[in-house]
């Protein structure tokens, strides 16, 4: 199992908090989101940012249009993936 480190992300409209990240990405690759919760889900990957010095783990949540990913650390949720950069095309 690798852990990866999520770098940038690709939303459905950028600016709007509220619509879901499509793509993740880092070094050398960029996935789907549904990639990355297979990923996470069947335990062939672990994911994670560092953001501010500070390292978050990526987990799936359910929600009401269907599993996301989200970050925690120190025992809460929170929205370091959207703390992110923009992924570029590869």
């Amino acid at each position: 199992m690798a852990d990866v480190q999520v770098k940038c992300i690709n939303k459905q409209l950028r600016n709007d908090t509220h619509e879901g990240i499509t793509h993740l990405g880092g070094a050398g690759w960029k996935w789907t989101r549904a990639e990355v919760i297979q990923s996470i889900e069947g335990r062939t990957n672990t994911f994670f940012t560092y953001v501010n010095g500070k390292r978050a783990e990526v987990g799936v949540v359910p929600g009401p249009n269907g599993k996301y990913v989200r970050t925690h650390a120190d025992g809460y949720y929170n929205d370091n993936l959207l703390a992110l950069m923009e992924c570029v095309a590869a």
